[in-house]
């Protein structure tokens, strides 16, 4: 019988591979088995680091807002801060209060010191987004529909919330 030779299909399969593989190094990128042990791995690695960089954004956040309220002269840290907020109803990310601290330090000062007077909430909250909301580029965490019925108009600019407080509401 005559041989036959390696059809269509399969050639197309292992071209795939290694167009996927052609960064690789060395027999990584010339080999079909090495290749696709490598693709496997690569994955893997892929989906592993996914959920890494998420808990290491969380972490430099954390550290962020831990240095800039430290560093504020208040005998204060990031765990009543974090503490403060629940109790008061505050609902801010992380990465909201991170850019907050980077961008606006004076902005996070009057928040943890606003936190700590024993303020009437709802006082304290108008006091708080009227500080915050001169900072137009931050997305918000708060529920849009208590913030629409509070009388505060939601706009989307460049993929971003952005929360102005209508003229008539004090």
């Amino acid at each position: 019988m005559t041989r036959i030779k390696g059809g269509d299909i399969a050639q197309k399969r292992r071209k795939k591979s290694r167009t996927v593989s052609s960064g690789f190094r060395g027999a990584h990128s010339k080999l079909t088995r090495i290749i696709t042990q490598q693709i496997i791995r690569a994955f893997v690695s892929a989906h592993r680091d996914r959920d890494k960089k998420k808990r290491n954004f969380r972490r430099l956040w954390i550290t962020r807002i831990n240095a800039v309220i430290r560093e504020g002269g208040i005998f204060y840290n990031y765990s009543k801060l974090i503490h403060d907020l629940y109790k008061k109803q505050l609902l801010f990310n992380r990465k909201i209060l991170a850019q907050i601290a980077i961008f606006n330090r004076n902005c996070l000062y009057i928040i943890a010191i606003g936190i700590r007077k024993k303020m009437d909430c709802k006082e304290y909250n108008e006091i708080v987004y009227r500080l915050i909301f001169n900072l137009h580029n931050f997305k918000w965490s708060y529920p849009e529909n208590e913030l629409r019925e509070s009388g505060v108009e939601i706009t989307m600019r460049k993929y971003a919330k952005v929360v102005k407080i209508n003229e008539h509401v004090q």
